[in-house]
């Protein structure tokens, strides 16, 4: 499909998308260490999913990051782009995605980064 023909579709009572600043610390780690380590994450909640972290891109180490080909598309946020943890084997590959240049609805997590919970060792959100 190309972009022109994407549906785009804003959040409403049947797809209700909330974005709150977390305000407490998360750290994310793979393989041991740590990727993300920030006081700035944005708490996604989008219909009946649980809520994902999203992490300013200055508060994760991207030399730990691989940049991939895959892309999938959202029509509430736009096209996203993913990356593959280095070292982080078979569980790391499109572990992590971002969009960039995404809809003016949910602009919170413009150039941000969330982990799948599933394929990183935890990702932490801590009361400290």
């Amino acid at each position: 499909m190309q972009p022109a023909e994407r549906v785009v579709k804003l959040p409403d009572a049947n797809h209700p998308i909330t974005l709150a600043l977390t305000g407490v610390h998360v750290i994310v780690r793979s393989e041991g260490r740590i990727i993300a380590d920030t006081r700035r994450a944005v708490t996604f909640t989008e219909s009946k999913y649980a809520p994902v972290q999203y992490i300013p891109r200055e508060d994760v180490d991207m030399s730990l990051l691989d940049a991939t080909e895959h892309k999938t598309y959202c029509p509430y946020k736009g096209e996203a782009s993913y990356f593959s943890i280095r070292d982080g084997g078979e569980r790391g590959i499109n572990a992590v995605w971002s969009y960039v240049g995404v809809y003016p609805a949910v602009a919170q997590i413009n150039e941000c980064l969330a982990f799948y919970p599933d394929r990183v060792d935890s990702i932490e959100v801590l009361e400290d």
